[in-house]
């Protein structure tokens, strides 16, 4: 619950301050955002599965959006950055539909 409250504020937050965000960083911040709500998803549904543990969490949330980030940087150093970026976003994307599944069929009992 403290981790939704986190996000909850965090997003409250940046509506509020409206920062902003150096060019340097830019192509990043959708990637990170994904891997960041795929963590998410995989903490939401760990808890509804009664697995949660927010040491897990807090690394896998941090852990996925360093990774996302690199394979992006990584991905624009050898001038396949777009592709690389439709790749995490296709692969991150697939875990958070299958997690909306997941705690679907537990909300839901279907």
């Amino acid at each position: 619950m403290i981790a939704v409250l986190g996000l909850v504020v965090g997003v409250v937050a940046g509506l509020l301050v409206r920062p902003e965000v150096p060019a340097a960083v830019e192509p990043y911040l959708p990637i990170a955002v994904v891997a960041a709500l795929d963590a998410v998803f995989g903490g939401l549904r760990a808890m509804l599965d009664g697995i949660f543990d927010d040491k897990v969490f807090v690394v896998s949330f941090l852990s996925n959006v360093v990774v996302a980030a690199l394979i992006v940087f990584l991905g624009d150093e050898l001038g396949v950055g777009a592709q690389l970026s439709t790749g995490v976003v296709v692969v991150l994307g697939i875990r958070i539909f299958s997690n909306a599944a997941a705690i679907r069929r537990h909300v839901f009992q279907a």
